[in-house]
């Protein structure tokens, strides 16, 4: 079987002094996966970091740069639409803090290869036995609350839906879901999931397409742009997000 074309969309936020570009050099022999990077208005020195490394591997890192700063969810929009006029058979995106390692890109990507009724594949953060899986307590706890809420209103169990770890299988259809702009700037990823559920018409039958993938490693990362008042923005947001999606759709 010919290996997919997969893109990887990293948004970035004054991120220089945190992207770990050693890891992707470390990366990048070892997968054929693309990075685009996008620079979400940055206002130090991120897009010269990017830059240094684009220079080693120009066939495989690309930089979209945002006019402004338009938060994290234009810029992942922007970058997964850009992945999509290349010709990128997987589409995903991924944090620039890594706190979800690169290495289970290959991971996702195998089990989309295996199940081809799948259409997406997203990083779940469950502390088993065994897992390497370190969050902090409170937003731990937090991200309980949040994640049944979530459920609630989406209509499926599903259990984490803020990993920034996810992996998408490129269909015809796939291009509408990121056509217009989301409504919200942090809960994109639930905003997301809407619109797939809105496009295979239930929650039943959109949860047959979600595969959520228990992470071997993840780890808070220090640094995190997300404010407590984010959190009560996100419940509101969860609302209107029902409201404008899945009114009305039998569940």
């Amino acid at each position: 079987m010919p290996t997919p074309r997969i893109s990887i969309v990293v948004p970035c936020f004054n991120e220089g002094r945190r992207l770990r570009t050693d890891a992707f050099r470390q990366f990048l022999p070892t997968f054929a996966a693309d990075f685009i990077f996008v620079d979400d208005g940055s206002t130090d020195n991120t897009c010269d970091v990017i830059e240094n490394l684009r220079r080693a591997y120009q066939d495989r890192i690309f930089l979209l740069k945002m006019p402004r700063n338009l938060g994290k969810a234009e810029a992942v929009r922007g970058g997964i639409n850009c992945a999509f006029q290349q010709g990128a058979e997987y589409v995903g995106f991924w944090d620039a803090d890594l706190s979800t390692p690169l290495e289970s890109i290959p991971r996702f990507a195998a089990v989309l290869a295996e199940r081809p009724a799948l259409d997406m594949v997203f990083g779940s953060r469950v502390q088993l036995l065994g897992r390497n899986v370190k969050r902090r307590p409170l937003r731990h706890y937090l991200g309980r609350v949040f994640a049944t809420a979530v459920s609630v209103a989406l209509g499926m169990p599903i259990y984490d839906t803020q990993c920034g770890a996810k992996l998408f299988r490129v269909r015809p259809q796939t291009p509408c879901l990121t056509a217009e702009p989301f409504r919200s700037r942090w809960v994109f990823d639930v905003e997301l999931i809407a619109r797939y559920i809105r496009q295979v018409g239930s929650p039943h039958a959109a949860a047959a397409g979600i595969y959520e993938y228990p992470l071997e490693t993840w780890e808070d990362v220090g640094g995190s742009k997300i404010k407590p008042l984010d959190f009560f923005i996100a419940f509101r947001d969860v609302w209107l997000i029902y409201w404008k999606y899945l009114r009305g759709i039998a569940r």
